[in-house]
């Protein structure tokens, strides 16, 4: 088939990741024959741009992929369940980016730069990771490919937008409220919808998604989850503390982790991200140089500084991880694999 000739679907095209998924294809120059832009029935209508043609999003239903070769999936894990079958059964590759399919055994986890080889066992469906697991796992497969990887420590500090536009909207409502000495009532996190709600404006909220019984939210455990399957170390240690702070755009991470070598350099560790695919190192302490969400924000890239030997464990490093959640974490991770597709050869009429 002639890649020209692809006809891509986008779900969710109306949303803030289905936004960047558009302009990601439009960016890397996609093959696109045939574009369809889907959504549901409330956003359905709307008239959206894509390299100077104006499409009209429709709503998404089991027909509209027919003929479809890949979609991209981002309008909620509901919408994944009922709609990523019906793509698969008439022949279309699914890119699903949310948590839907993420842990099923039978579905690829794929980060490109880490597991780009796992595309080639998916039945119709390939899950895109969680935002936070995604430019983790960037940083540390190199190291973990070249001294190996026993324990990972991270403690994320995310940005409102990986809960969405209202949370957007919320956080630039409560910073006027604040600085203008009005009244404000929290609406919308730390979860839409839950018993309670917290200021975020000026705060630091220690909860993403839902507790699990355990005592570790939901985002933990996909970090920690997601993490051993697509690094293929179920025995791997990892844990993690997930925070959300007033940050629109470009999720920070402080990531621990120890390895199989004792006898490794910063040097060492610095010069093996420097060329590491998809990472960007900027550590030079001296000179303040270090990675900040505000930078991040409009590139796809990870960014990695502020790498230290641990004072008490010479298998111990210390990093802090940077990306635009909303690119690497989700549009361009996703854009990436259906690229991956198409070079191996996987994508058939």
């Amino acid at each position: 088939m002639e890649t020209s000739s692809l006809h891509i679907a986008v779900v969710g095209a109306t949303g803030a990741v289905g936004q960047q998924m558009l302009h990601t294809l439009e960016k890397r120059n996609f093959p696109i024959g045939t574009l369809t832009l889907l959504s549901s029935a409330r956003s359905a209508g709307t008239k959206v741009e894509f390299k100077g043609t104006e499409y009209i999003v429709q709503e998404a239903t089991p027909e509209s992929f027919n003929g479809v070769d890949i979609a991209l999936f981002s309008a909620g894990g509901s919408v994944s369940k009922q709609l990523a079958p019906e793509a698969v059964k008439r022949g279309a590759v699914v890119v699903d980016n949310t948590s839907a399919y993420r842990m099923d055994p039978e579905v690829p986890l794929v980060v490109p730069e880490v597991n780009e080889d796992d595309i080639k066992r998916h039945k119709g469906i390939i899950a895109n990771p969680n935002c936070s697991t995604i430019q983790m796992v960037v940083a540390l497969e190199p190291i973990r490919k070249k001294y190996g990887l026993s324990k990972v420590l991270v403690s994320t500090y995310q940005a409102v937008s990986g809960a969405g536009a209202v949370a957007i909207n919320e956080l630039e409502e409560q910073t006027k409220a604040i600085v203008s000495g009005e009244s404000f009532e929290p609406k919308v996190l730390p979860v839409k919808g839950d018993k309670k709600h917290y200021q975020i404006a000026f705060n630091a909220v220690p909860q993403i998604d839902k507790f699990e019984e355990n005592g570790f939210t939901f985002e933990e455990m996909k970090m920690i989850n997601e993490t051993k399957k697509i690094m293929h170390m179920p025995s791997l240690k990892v844990t993690a503390t997930c925070v959300r702070l007033p940050v629109v755009t470009g999720h920070s991470e402080s990531v621990y982790i120890e390895i199989e070598d004792d006898a490794v350099s910063v040097k060492e560790i610095q010069n093996l991200l420097k060329d590491a695919p998809g990472v960007v190192l900027e550590d030079i302490p001296e000179e303040q140089v270090y990675p900040m969400p505000a930078n991040a924000v409009g590139k796809p890239d990870v960014f990695v500084g502020r790498i230290r030997k641990d004072l008490d464990d010479n298998n111990g490093f210390h990093m802090w991880v940077v990306s635009d959640n909303l690119l690497k974490g989700a549009a361009w991770n996703s854009v990436q694999i259906a690229e991956s597709l198409i070079k191996l050869g996987l994508v058939k009429k």
